[in-house]
């Protein structure tokens, strides 16, 4: 099962943000455009967002303050796009968390060149630290380990691997036979009653961590994370 890229627009001019919908719908990515420009470090936690394409004029509160506020709890790539061209305002964006800094009127195989990097950057980053991360947990693949705020749960290997792909397709509903399926493809060999244990045992360890309803059962369809 594919992951799709869920990509946040955080841009204020209705038809640069239409503009850019469109062409990550184009593209296969799953775009988030905002259009509500209040608390949205909370929209962003909501979403678990793959990468954020952000402007820096926007109402309210700039793009600079608002890199800052998404950093205390989001760790995907953050784009800057902008009209702003000031070789000032690219070293402040980048010091404070930026992943790139694009300026307007962009180049439009320039930006999704920059995007497909960024997310492969992202992907790889994963990889190599054992590091997962989405809707405020981080899963530590290497030594089993569940972490939100400052608590930490262990994991079996079947719950980890449960966590890894609702994690991955944070967000979306995954059917109970896309896990099986996934726990088959890492020889791990369950059942159908097997899978509800596990999603026990889960419920009860996030509860532990102080979230009991994060895992979503949505009837007849899966679960949602």
């Amino acid at each position: 099962m594919m992951a799709t890229y869920k990509i946040m627009i955080v841009e204020d001019d209705p038809e640069i943000r239409s503009e850019l919908s469109l062409l990550l719908e184009n593209e296969m990515y799953h775009p988030f455009p905002v259009t509500d420009f209040r608390n949205i470090p909370e929209q962003a936690k909501q979403i678990c967002p793959s990468l954020i394409l952000l402007d820096i004029n926007l109402p309210g509160q700039d793009g600079f303050s608002l890199c800052t506020a998404l950093r205390r709890t989001i760790s995907a790539p953050i784009i800057f796009v902008t009209s702003r061209d000031a070789g000032t305002d690219e070293v402040r964006a980048l010091s404070l968390g930026g992943d790139d800094y694009i300026t307007k009127p962009y180049s439009v195989p320039v930006l999704l060149a920059r995007i497909k990097a960024a997310l492969r950057r992202s992907d790889d980053t994963a990889e190599r630290t054992g590091i997962l991360e989405a809707a405020g947990l981080r899963l530590n693949v290497l030594n089993g380990t569940l972490m939100f705020a400052e608590k930490t749960v262990e994991l079996t290997r079947n719950e980890m691997q449960i966590l890894d792909c609702l994690m991955k397709n944070a967000g979306k509903i995954v059917s109970r036979a896309d896990l099986i399926d996934t726990l088959w493809d890492n020889q791990i060999y369950i059942d159908d009653n097997t899978l509800s244990v596990n999603m026990t045992r889960i419920r009860g360890k996030l509860a532990a961590l102080g979230l009991p309803d994060i895992i979503r059962t949505r009837r007849g369809m899966g679960y949602q994370l």
